[in-house]
């Protein structure tokens, strides 16, 4: 089972609900199975072809299924009534195109024909991609997380006709085994006890979603956070993640281990904001430490591809060595932006090689021809090109031979430095199906000075050695069949996307072509993903389709990506775009009268109730996102509405911060902006003059979380006129040179149009 995320939800149910949930859904785990057929004896589809209602689909997940002889159907009213006339209970999956155990369970239980009919007599099947319908994915969620105590996808849940959850659980077995179900015999549990007792389950159903609504529901505090409740909800978080860091093998919590941007991004933030750089950064305190020894161990770790860049999924293991192997965009976006800050605070050039590996991963194996950013790479690929059989992590795994056959000059030293073993170097325990026999992960088990040490060479000849063998090792890996690349195009993605190639871009001396990657994919969205007119922003585009209107978290993300693509080039169109969605979502998320955003729409007729997601996990918490960007719309307009839409966020999410501070890291940074000094750069300048762009490049040299920027060109000057403080009309160029104006809290320093009493004014 794929676990859902790092950060698990149930702590938002109270006991009384886990145990009520617990009471309706544990009795298919324990009821008496009919006996079911042996796996030997089961029919598979695999020589057989079949269609059903998912092949006009556009999701490649959903596409995988539409040759089941599953009589699947997608999510929506045909399903829906189907149920409803045949008196049918719903049998719900959902899960994404690069989950290994989502494969896993299709090829074991769906492409199976007796457990197919199973299904299609029981049920109307209905099959969901958790990417197109996060909203659907997160109700049911927390259901399966209440009712079980864990969470995971595949994602497997039983409803009544009216879509009310009775039953839910995750991956299970085709057959019983080892204590767990087979998936078979709980359908048949569950169609016997709805074909005898229908009135019960729906009972239950009831109760269940009346759970599910208290327990979701976020109450606001009477008044929002004072400076002193915000500092001590700060502190209370800075102790936790301190008590769960891994001092041996760095990150935070046992395995599985996963990146947990958000948490790094708020220790960064909460160690930038005690004050004065130390001079020697690598010693600048505990929250520094953690985030620093957590991204080396990373970096070195199995979890990092050595050979083309990126990061997968998550670690099996505590020692970062075993990954899940999917590759998601959405991590390799989160990373850039986590790595480059650690590269302004400390300078130090391996954070720099990580971040650019990154980079350059993404716009080679994941960036359309027309600049759009693809989702993921899957964990499985075929293990040859002649073989019919995939497996997980093939692509990736070497064994000890191929490495010799593959650098016949240095493979004694690239095995001593990347860990290879002729009998594979999977830790014990982390591979309970035996699939790693044999195979290693590369995991840097030197560093450069003492691989030249024992090989008798230069640091410098040593890291030439490796880069060699890396580059003819990634040729060879590249002759083998690739993983499937889900090539959806999601607009939040790219939008945290954009981000993280504008920030990492911009610290870099030679970072301009990742600053145009994320104007070129901002230009696509905008022509192909947004329509101008009705103001609707689509969450998804893949093959010239555009479908299914944008959620809260694609607002959110591509509002902050596009701020900070204007906050880069100056571009007004994109902080003019950035307004239009901000508006736009307004209209389609806000509870006016509590504060805050909801997932989805008010208009959504086919899920059970609106969410409101403030808790990070493997994605930032939208609402968190959504105050960081409210603050940074004020300070760059001036307009009121913003900071009125800000606060009563903060006063709707308070109570949820001082009781649960590590579940939101990103919600408390957003916070702690807003109490931070904020400081503003506004540069009274053409866009070619060559001494802005060297003063740009020296503000983001350091780490300065908590600004704004503005350029006061003569088209600028207009645009904002109306918007902001008079003070504004009056910042002009000094002596026709490009001039700084650099401001804190309301008050200004003396302008400059020298390079250097600029750069000093950068550190108060």
């Amino acid at each position: 089972m794929l676990p859902r995320n790092e950060l698990t939800q149930s702590s938002l149910f109270s006991c009384t609900v886990c145990q009520a949930l617990c009471l309706v859904a544990l009795w298919a785990n324990h009821a008496s199975f009919l006996q079911a057929a042996s796996s030997s004896d089961a029919e598979t589809a695999s020589a057989k072809t079949f269609q059903n209602h998912l092949g006009a689909e556009a999701s490649p997940y959903l596409l995988q299924h539409a040759h089941h002889p599953v009589n699947w159907y997608p999510w929506g009213e045909e399903a829906f009534s189907k149920a409803r006339s045949e008196g049918k209970m719903i049998f719900l999956s959902i899960g994404y195109s690069p989950c290994h155990w989502c494969h896993v369970m299709a090829h074991e239980s769906f492409e199976n024909e007796r457990i197919a009919k199973v299904m299609n007599d029981h049920f109307i099947s209905i099959k969901v991609d958790r990417e197109e319908r996060p909203d659907v994915d997160a109700i049911y969620m927390n259901f399966v997380q209440a009712s079980t105590g864990h969470g995971g996808w595949p994602m497997s849940v039983w409803l009544t006709p009216e879509l009310k959850p009775v039953v839910g659980g995750t991956y299970f077995p085709p057959e019983s085994r080892k204590g767990q179900p087979g998936f078979a015999e709980v359908c048949l549990q569950v169609s016997q006890a709805w074909k005898e007792n229908p009135e019960q389950l729906m009972q239950s159903s009831q109760r269940i979603l009346e759970y599910l609504r208290e327990a979701s529901h976020v109450t606001p505090a009477r008044e929002g956070l004072s400076r002193e409740r915000h500092t001590h909800a700060m502190r209370q978080g800075l102790d936790r993640f301190s008590e769960q860091f891994d001092d041996v093998f760095k990150g935070f919590g046992p395995a599985p281990k996963f990146p947990r941007p958000s948490v790094l991004s708020f220790l960064l933030r909460s160690f930038h904001s005690q004050g004065a750089m130390p001079e020697d950064p690598l010693k600048g305190g505990r929250e520094l430490e953690m985030v620093l020894q957590t991204l080396d161990a990373m970096s070195r770790g199995g979890i990092h591809d050595h050979l083309a860049g990126g990061f997968h999924r998550y670690a099996v293991d505590r020692q970062w060595h075993v990954p899940h192997f999917e590759k998601m965009l959405y991590d390799q976006a989160q990373l850039a932006v986590v790595y480059s800050e650690a590269f302004q605070i400390t300078h130090q050039p391996r954070y720099a090689r990580v971040l650019v590996g990154i980079l350059d991963y993404v716009l080679r194996d994941m960036t359309s021809a027309e600049g759009g950013f693809y989702s993921a790479e899957d964990a499985d690929s075929l293990v040859s090109p002649d073989s019919p059989e995939a497996q997980e992590g093939a692509f990736y795994l070497w064994e000890d031979g191929q490495i010799d056959r593959a650098l016949p000059e240095s493979a004694q030293w690239f095995k001593r430095f990347y860990g290879v073993e002729a009998l594979g170097n999977a830790p014990i325990g982390s591979d309970p199906r035996n699939e790693l026999r044999g195979k290693n992960i590369l995991i840097q088990r030197l560093n450069i000075e003492a691989l030249a040490k024992e090989a008798g060479m230069t640091p410098d000849a040593a890291n030439a050695l490796m880069a060699k063998a890396r580059a003819r090792l990634k040729a060879f890996r590249d002759q083998r069949p690739r993983p499937m690349l889900d090539d959806k195009i999601i607009a939040g993605w790219n939008g945290l996307m954009i981000s993280g190639m504008v920030r990492g871009g911009r610290c870099l001396d030679d970072g301009e072509p990742y600053i145009k990657a994320a104007s070129h994919a901002a230009e696509f969205l905008s022509q192909e993903i947004y329509d101008p007119v009705s103001g609707i922003l689509h969450r998804i585009h893949r093959n010239d389709r555009s479908t299914t209107e944008g959620f809260l978290d694609d607002y959110v993300y591509l509002i902050c990506g596009l701020l900070d693509l204007y906050e880069t080039t100056f571009q007004r169109r994109w902080l003019q775009w950035a307004e239009k969605l901000q508006n736009r979502q307004d209209e389609r998320f806000l509870d006016s009268a509590d504060g805050g955003y909801f997932t989805a729409a008010g208009d959504s007729s086919d899920v059970l109730m609106r969410l409101k997601e403030h808790v990070d996990g493997a994605l930032p918490s939208p609402n968190a996102v959504a105050a960081d960007n409210l603050l940074r719309l004020h300070q760059l307009t001036g307009k009121s509405l913003y900071e009125q839409r800000l606060n009563a966020l903060m006063q709707c999410f308070a109570a949820v911060l001082e009781a649960q501070p590590t579940t939101v890291p990103n919600l408390l940074s957003a916070i702690d902006a807003s109490f931070h000094s904020k400081r503003q750069f506004v540069f009274a300048a053409q866009t070619d003059d060559p001494l802005l762009k060297k003063m740009c490049q020296a503000l983001h040299q350091p780490f300065i979380p908590y600004k704004t920027i503005l350029l006061m060109d003569e088209p600028g000057r207009s645009f904002l006129k109306g918007h902001r403080r008079e003070a504004l009309r009056h910042m002009i160029p000094i002596d026709q040179k490009a001039t700084a104006y650099v401001c804190e809290d309301g008050w200004c320093r003396k302008p400059t149009n020298q390079l250097s009493e600029f750069v000093q004014l950068l550190h108060p």
